[in-house]
């Protein structure tokens, strides 16, 4: 029997400051809070993405280094990465291409959470 699933899906990250970090995603990212949970060192934010969610949650250390990265599909790359460069955000280089697949931003949230901007240039 397969799982019944619900349109939705909170993508959560470990942050060190949740004030700093809540302003952080509002202001670069442009997301919403939805609420935050002091009790617990927890919040939910809206993205653009219907039914998707990035949840914070306050811990004493951030462990870098695997885990999932969260990847943000775009319009226009150079759209974002100029709103990253105004943020003075951490990146991982330039703009990466696939030839006819994608091209690829890595970049990193205060707290060196790694997430990547993607634009398609697949033709459908």
């Amino acid at each position: 029997m397969a799982l019944a699933y619900v349109p939705e899906m909170t993508a959560s990250l470990g942050v060190t400051n949740l004030d700093a970090a809540i302003a952080w995603y509002q202001e670069v990212l442009g997301f919403t809070l939805l609420y935050r949970t002091d009790e617990i060192g927890w919040c939910e934010m809206s993205t653009h993405i219907p039914g998707v969610n990035v949840g914070l949650s306050q811990v004493i250390e951030v462990p870098q280094g695997g885990g999932a990265t969260n990847v943000w599909t775009v319009v226009d790359i150079e759209a974002g990465k100029a709103q990253l460069d105004r943020h003075g955000v951490r990146q991982d280089g330039d703009i990466q291409t696939v030839p006819g697949l994608v091209r690829l931003l890595t970049f990193y949230d205060p707290d060196g959470n790694a997430m990547m901007l993607a634009q398609s240039l697949a033709e459908g």
